[in-house]
């Protein structure tokens, strides 16, 4: 059975998109089935907070009303929040009442998805205090997987993968300390993807091991993770593992590292060593080289997870709560934050120059392989299995996800099928930081996918005839629109800036537009990004221009005159009536977006003049 023949419809973000342009769908559409499917299924464990039928509609009306909102990169796509994350006004609960709280702010990662233009439809279940992998360790309804026969989601982020697996929204977003993105993603046939630490803002999120967390992604396809990514990326100087993301992937050859088969584990379960056998033995069909690998020394690092002192960095944020508050604890998880007590300095210092011995091996090993690929997990468990025996089952589910983190890795998880007797099979493909792109190119290639790659080669670039174009606002790497120059198959060229001829304007004060404007004298050098596009995405970029802005010549700080986006004439001679502020002194869409978000006076100042 092919892996995408699993329960229940799969939306995506791509074809959602597609369907609002072409008219077939609205957002109350969206609004009302999905609030359909929720109280359809009723409380399955999926949700602990969902955004009720009006709020939605509300929010789906404030999209609508923004400027240009159709050419919002998520405009009107629905997602989850895991119960660990900020969202202003919405409880972070944690799957614990007594801990609960409303937040007034919300984090970076999520409201850079509401500015997109997504719809933020509720929180979804985890094990409580993001400890767990399992999915049962909560005081609120247990969620199964969605494949039945009592089998579990899987944790810490259970109800994240149960709602884009059920089709009731097309991505999530999650955390990742030893494995919650992609264990409960290899549980229910959906992609998971833990991104390199840092890329993604966990300013807003409660740390489990806040050296460790990652907020991570859900959905079905890669594309769609390209899509959210490129949303959410971003670096924090609030977030202090916070830092750019690695170089995209050039349409080199992948060698993939596979550890002996005699060092893989499926604790007894024969189907699955079968499926995972036979899924592994494809990877040169797909066109990848692949060489030995030494699983060892990720092994020994993951057993640093549990068996040392990092259980005892949970109790930097929950040690108070633990000792004012254990009976509102759930038993298991706060024998877990308990055994954190015991370890000592010397514990901590011991095991960081253990593990940083073991990071110095695998840093070796990565002059060999590209990525290396293992089974995200090794078997499956029931419900009533996991109760029986929380701890045992739990260490099983991690044993190939513990050391991600821990070394500085990324990784995805990604369904290749299923077992003879019907549960979901799931490569992991891992790689070291920053090499996300080529993590993600796997993915895709094992997934059927087509995806753009930053370089073309020198055949594909013959073929296709070219053009350059310089963007300066939403269009910038990371930015909101970005993903519309990446949908058309552009690949940056340079971040450079223009002559210090130009004002860059901002237009309009809710939702503006950055627009460039040539001026005679007293102008500036601002920011700005070439991109390359193929010439017949043109047509597609004029039609989405906003009414402000217009296609002209761009003088860049090396004389080169180059075609990009420039305030259209009616912002140049002042008959457009949107409000028009000069913000050149910032240098650039970036520095002045930074500036509002982080010095209050300037926020407020800015306001005031609008």
């Amino acid at each position: 059975m092919n892996s995408d023949q699993v329960p229940g419809p799969r939306p995506t973000i791509a074809a959602m998109l597609d369907a609002y342009r072409r008219g077939e769908v609205t957002l109350v559409d969206v609004v009302d089935e999905f609030s359909a499917a929720v109280a359809t299924r009723g409380d399955d464990g999926t949700w602990i907070t969902v955004v009720s039928r009006t709020d939605l509609l509300a929010a789906a009306a404030a999209i609508d009303a923004r400027p240009d909102a159709r050419s919002l990169p998520l405009y009107g796509i629905p997602f989850g929040v895991k119960d660990s994350i900020d969202v202003a006004g919405y409880p972070t609960t944690l799957a614990c009442p007594d801990y609960a709280y409303t937040p007034d702010s919300t984090a970076p990662a999520v409201q850079a998805l509401l500015d997109a233009g997504a719809i933020f439809v509720g929180k979804t279940s985890l094990d409580q205090f993001a400890t767990g992998l399992n999915g049962t360790r909560t005081p609120h309804t247990i969620p199964r997987s969605v494949y039945g026969n009592d089998m579990i989601s899987g944790g810490s982020s259970s109800g994240s993968a149960l709602a884009v697996a059920l089709g009731q929204v097309p991505f999530c977003v999650a955390t990742d300390t030893a494995g919650s993105g992609r264990v409960p993603a290899a549980l229910n046939g959906i992609v998971g993807w833990k991104p390199s630490r840092g890329l993604i803002s966990t300013t807003g999120l409660v740390p489990a091991c806040k050296s460790l967390d990652c907020i991570t992604l859900m959905a079905s396809t890669v594309e769609d993770l390209d899509l959210v990514f490129d949303v959410v990326c971003g670096e924090d100087p609030a977030d202090g593992w916070s830092r750019p993301r690695g170089s995209r992937y050039d349409g080199h050859d992948i060698t993939v590292g596979l550890p002996d088969p005699g060092q893989l584990e499926f604790f007894g379960d024969t189907a699955m060593a079968d499926a995972h056998s036979a899924a592994r033995s494809s990877l040169p069909e797909h066109g990848f080289r692949t060489t030995a690998v030494d699983l060892t020394p990720f092994l020994d690092a993951g057993s640093l997870l549990y068996q040392g002192p990092w259980v005892a960095e949970r109790l930097v944020e929950f040690d108070d709560f633990l000792t004012e508050h254990p009976d509102s604890i759930v038993p298991v998880v706060r024998d877990i934050f308990l055994g954190g007590r015991a370890y000592t300095a010397v514990d901590a210092f011991r095991a960081l120059q253990t593990l940083q011995q073991l990071r110095a091996r695998v840093e070796q090993l990565w002059t060999t392989m590209d990525v290396m690929v293992v089974p995200t997990i090794g078997t499956t468990f029931t419900v009533t299995e996991v109760l029986a025996d929380p701890i045992a089952c739990n260490t099983a589910l991690g044993h190939y996800t513990h050391f991600g983190n821990l070394l500085d890795l990324t990784a995805v998880a990604v369904p290749v099928g299923l077992t003879e007797d019907g549960r979901p099979v799931s490569l992991m493909v891992i790689g070291p930081a920053l090499a996300d792109d080529t993590v993600l190119a796997v993915a895709a290639e094992l997934l059927g996918e087509r995806r753009v790659v930053s370089t073309p080669s020198a055949a594909a670039e013959s073929a296709v005839e070219t053009l350059d174009i310089v963007v300066a606002g939403h269009h910038l790497s990371g930015e909101r629109a970005n993903p519309q120059l990446l949908d058309l198959g552009g690949s940056l060229v340079e971040a450079t800036t223009t002559a210090p001829t130009y004002t860059l304007l901002r237009i309009g004060t809710s939702d503006p537009t950055p627009g460039l404007l040539r001026v005679p004298f007293g102008g500036s050098a601002i920011d700005v990004e070439r991109w390359r596009l193929p010439v017949a995405s043109l047509a597609v970029l004029a039609g989405r221009l906003p009414a402000v802005l217009a296609l002209g010549r761009v003088q860049l700080a090396d004389g080169s005159d180059v075609l990009g986006y420039v305030c259209d004439a009616t912002v140049q001679t002042g008959a457009d009536r949107h409000t028009v502020d000069d913000i050149s002194e910032f240098g650039g869409w970036r520095a002045y977006s930074r500036a509002i978000k982080s010095i209050p006076d300037i926020s407020t100042a800015a306001q005031e003049i609008s």
